[in-house]
């Protein structure tokens, strides 16, 4: 079994890398759809809303930076165009949402598909030995979670 420069297996590590990379594509359109919900928020919870909004999209691109990284770091290249996320996504774009509502039923349907995939990337990462991804996983599900009980919170759920 051959390892990379950090003790790792080398085969493994390559899958771990396409999933981290599927993982990107989704963050980077979700990132994009967030953005959008924040410049045109209307109605009466424009405040309110615009500001969880401009606080989600800050710390998804602090996640994307580390995703792209952590590839970086099992000795892989990041997935970096966007059409390349365009075609991995699951996330689908979402364009011209002004509604509140709407806006936050569709950030939770990104978070459901998200936390499914960091589950898998948890349990591809632990198969490897690969301790790094796993607590980056581990803590962006239990963050994540906690969000999502707001987020259903606010919508009355």
């Amino acid at each position: 079994m051959a390892k990379n420069f950090i003790g790792l297996d080398q085969a493994k590590t390559g899958g771990l890398a396409d999933a981290l990379n599927d993982l990107l594509s989704n963050y980077q359109i979700f990132y994009m759809n967030v953005r959008g919900y924040h410049w045109n928020i209307k109605g009466e919870n424009f405040f309110e809303l615009h500001a969880k909004f401009e606080e989600l999209y800050d710390d998804l691109l602090l996640k994307i930076d580390e995703i792209a990284e952590r590839v970086l770091t099992l000795g892989h290249r990041p997935a970096h165009a966007y059409s390349t996320y365009m075609e991995r996504s699951e996330i689908p774009e979402r364009k011209d949402v002004s509604d509140g509502r709407e806006a936050v039923e569709n950030i939770l349907e990104s978070f459901g598909k998200l936390i499914g995939k960091q589950r898998n990337l948890l349990n591809l990462a632990g198969d490897a030995d690969d301790e790094g991804t796993v607590a980056l996983m581990s803590d962006y599900i239990s963050q994540q979670e906690k969000t999502v009980w707001m987020y259903r919170s606010y919508l009355g759920q």
